[in-house]
C-alpha cells in the first residue's frame, strides 16, 4: 500500500509524457505570455506605489504593518506574507518593482525560469500583502494562483529551451486547467445565480460599456448597437461561461474548438473594456486548451526539432505521420550524448567508490522522498481548495471542511471567481479639486478616467491605474469605507510628491491650495448625434460632494471645511 501511494503520488506530480499529443509548445507559449503579465504588473506599480504606500502615501504600508504586528504577533508573518516586514519605505517599496521587474524579463527570455517565477511571486505576493485597499481585485489572485501553480509546471534549469527533459506535470497541468474553467464557470453561475435579475431577463449589458471602470473608445461604439444586440450578447456570454467551458473535459478536437470560441471573447472584451492584465490571464490559460500536435506547425523549422525529436520518441500513433508532413528538411533524432570512461577508471570507480554512491544515492534518495512529498501535499491542498470554493458557490450547504482553505486565504493561490455578477447601473465620478477662495475650485486631471468630455476613452490594458481604479469603486460606496479619498484630499493640501505624481498634472504648482473636496459627477455615453455636433465622447451631470472638504489654517493645520451631502451610490 505504501508502494502504491508513492507510484500514485510520482505519477502526479512528477514530468508526464510529453507526447502524444503533448504540451511542450502551450508550456512555452504560457510562461512567455506569464513574464508579460507579471511585467504590465510591475511596471504599472513602479509608477504609482509611492504615491499609494509609502511613508508619505495614501495607505502607508509602514502603519498598516505595525498594526498587524500589534494584533498578532508571531503570527503576523503568515496573515501578512510580505517582504516589507524588513522595510517598508519609499527605496523598499520600489525596489521590490524593479526586482519583479527585471524577474519577469528573464522569465520571458527563457533563464532560470522556476527561479524568477519564484521572485516574481513573492515580490508580487510582498504587494498584495501590504497595498490593503489596493490589492483587492480578482485579478490580482489569478495571477497568484497562476503563478504559484506553474512553479511546479516549469522545467528546470538555467536555459531549458523547450523543456523536453521535463515535460509538464500532470498535477499542475490540471490545477492550470482547472483554474481557467473555474474563472468561466463560477462568473458564469455568479451571473445567473446570483440575484441580479438583469441576467436573467438578458438586459444586463444594456449599460455595462459605459459603466466599467475604464471603457474604450470602442466600448462607446459598442454602446451604440441597439437593445437587441446587448441582449444577444448577454445570452452569448451566460452560454459561453456556463457551457463552453465544459468543452475542457472532451477530447482534443472539441478543446481546440473551445480555445478559439474563448479567445474570440476575451478579445472582445478587452478591446471593449479595460480590466488590466485580467482577460489577458485568461486568454493565455486558454492556451492549454491546445497540444503539440496543434501548435508545432506554426512554429519555424528551426525552433521545433527538439519537439519533434520529443514526439518521435514517444508512443507513435496514427497521427505521428500526418505530424511530420508539418515540417521541412531532415527528421534524424537527435543523438544521446554519452561519456565512457576508460576500463581502469572503471575498475576503480568499481572498488574503490561503491560505498560513497551508495551513500550519496541513498541521501538523493530522501531528498528526492521529502521533495516528493511537499510537492503532492501542496498541489493537493490547492486541489481541495479551488474544488471546495467553486463546490461552495454552487452549493453553499455542503458540510465540507473549511479550515484548510481559510488557511490559504493569506496567499490568494485559491479564489473564488465571479467577475460582474452584479452590474452597475449608473456611472459615477469622484474628482478632487483644489481652491484657494473656497468659490472657485481647480479640477486635479487624472491620466485615465473619464473626466474632459471632449477626450476618447483609451484602451490601456494591461497597464492597471490602481488608484483611479479603486476611485471606481469607491463610488460605488460612502467615503467612510474608503479612507484613502480624504487621506487624498490632505496630501493634495501639502502638495506631496509622490501622491500628485498619480495625476496627470498639478494645478497649483506654484503653492498647495487652501481647500480640498472631493465631488461626484455621473457619467453617461454620447449618443451618435451629439458626438458629431459636438465632439464630446461623455456628457455628465453634479452629484455634490462625496467627502469632507478640508482645509489648511495660516497655523498649518487641516480642518473640515464642509460636510458632504447625502450621496446614494448606484446599485
Amino acid at each position: 500500500m505504501k508502494n502504491f501511494a508513492a507510484r500514485l503520488a510520482a505519477w502526479w506530480v512528477e514530468p508526464g509524457p510529453a507526447g502524444p499529443p503533448g504540451h511542450l509548445v502551450p508550456r512555452w507559449l504560457f510562461l512567455r505570455a506569464l513574464g508579460v503579465i507579471y511585467f504590465s504588473a510591475f511596471y504599472s506599480l513602479l509608477f504609482q506605489i509611492r504615491g499609494m504606500l509609502g511613508p508619505q502615501g495614501l495607505l502607508p504600508t509602514g502603519s498598516y504593518l505595525e498594526e498587524v504586528g500589534k494584533a498578532m504577533g508571531q503570527a503576523r508573518y503568515w496573515y501578512a506574507p510580505t517582504l516589507l516586514w524588513f522595510a517598508s519605505g519609499d527605496h523598499a517599496l520600489t525596489s521590490l518593482c524593479w526586482v519583479g521587474l527585471i524577474a519577469s524579463v528573464l522569465l520571458f527570455v527563457n533563464f532560470w525560469p522556476r527561479g524568477m517565477l519564484t521572485i516574481c511571486f513573492v515580490c508580487f505576493l510582498s504587494f498584495i500583502a501590504g497595498a490593503q485597499d489596493f490589492s483587492g481585485y480578482q485579478s490580482d489572485g489569478m495571477l497568484l494562483c497562476a503563478g504559484f501553480i506553474s512553479y511546479f509546471l516549469t522545467p528546470r534549469g538555467w536555459r531549458p529551451g523547450w523543456g523536453e527533459q521535463g515535460p509538464p506535470a500532470r498535477a499542475s497541468l490540471f490545477l492550470l486547467r482547472l483554474l481557467w474553467f473555474t474563472i468561466y464557470f463560477e462568473s458564469g453561475v455568479a451571473k445567473y445565480f446570483g440575484g441580479d435579475p438583469t441576467w436573467r431577463d438578458l438586459s444586463a449589458m444594456n449599460q455595462y460599456y459605459q459603466n466599467g471602470p475604464l471603457p474604450t473608445w470602442v466600448g462607446w461604439y459598442a454602446h451604440q448597437f441597439p437593445y437587441w444586440f446587448h441582449h444577444s450578447t448577454a445570452f452569448v456570454t451566460l452560454c459561453l461561461e456556463l457551457l463552453v467551458p465544459w468543452m475542457l473535459w472532451l477530447p482534443r478536437r472539441a478543446r481546440i474548438v473551445c480555445f478559439f470560441v474563448v479567445t474570440f471573447l476575451q478579445v472582445g472584451i478587452i478591446l471593449t473594456a479595460n480590466y488590466a492584465f485580467l482577460n489577458y490571464l485568461v486568454l493565455a490559460l486558454g492556451i492549454f486548451l491546445l497540444d503539440d500536435v496543434f501548435l508545432v506547425r506554426f512554429l519555424a523549422t528551426s525552433r521545433c526539432n527538439a519537439v519533434r525529436t520529443n514526439l518521435q520518441h514517444a508512443s507513435a500513433g496514427p497521427w505521428y505521420a500526418s505530424l511530420l508532413k508539418s515540417f521541412e528538411g531532415p527528421t534524424e533524432p537527435v543523438s544521446l550524448l554519452l561519456t565512457t570512461p576508460t576500463e581502469e577508471a572503471s575498475k576503480v570507480v568499481a572498488t574503490a567508490d561503491v560505498p560513497e554512491r551508495k551513500a550519496g544515492a541513498a541521501l538523493t534518495g530522501v531528498f528526492e522522498g521529502i521533495a516528493l512529498c511537499t510537492k503532492t501535499f501542496l498541489l493537493l491542498w490547492v486541489f481541495y481548495a479551488m474544488a471546495f470554493l467553486m463546490l461552495q458557490q454552487i452549493s453553499p450547504g455542503l458540510p465540507l471542511p473549511a479550515k484548510p482553505v481559510a488557511a490559504l486565504d493569506p496567499f490568494r493561490i485559491a479564489n473564488s471567481y465571479g467577475l460582474f455578477g452584479r452590474m452597475t447601473w449608473a456611472r459615477y465620478e469622484i474628482e478632487f479639486q483644489g481652491s484657494n477662495d473656497g468659490e472657485n475650485w481647480v479640477a486635479y486631471p487624472f491620466r485615465y478616467k473619464p473626466q474632459n468630455l471632449n477626450e476618447a476613452p483609451g484602451i490601456y490594458a494591461p497597464y492597471q491605474p490602481r488608484f483611479e481604479w479603486n476611485l471606481w469603486f469607491a463610488s460605488l460606496g460612502t467615503w467612510r469605507e474608503n479612507p484613502f479619498v480624504i487621506r487624498t484630499e490632505e496630501q493634495l493640501l501639502l502638495n506631496t510628491p509622490h501622491v500628485l505624481a498619480l495625476f496627470r498634472s498639478n494645478p497649483f504648482a506654484q503653492a498647495p491650495p487652501k481647500f480640498v473636496r472631493s465631488v461626484v459627477w455621473q457619467y453617461w455615453f454620447t449618443d451618435r448625434t451629439t458626438k458629431r455636433a459636438t465632439g464630446q465622447w461623455w456628457r455628465r451631470q453634479f452629484r455634490g460632494i462625496y467627502a469632507p472638504a478640508l482645509e489648511r489654517t495660516s497655523e498649518g493645520k487641516i480642518i473640515v471645511a464642509e460636510w458632504p451631502q447625502t450621496f446614494i451610490p448606484p446599485p
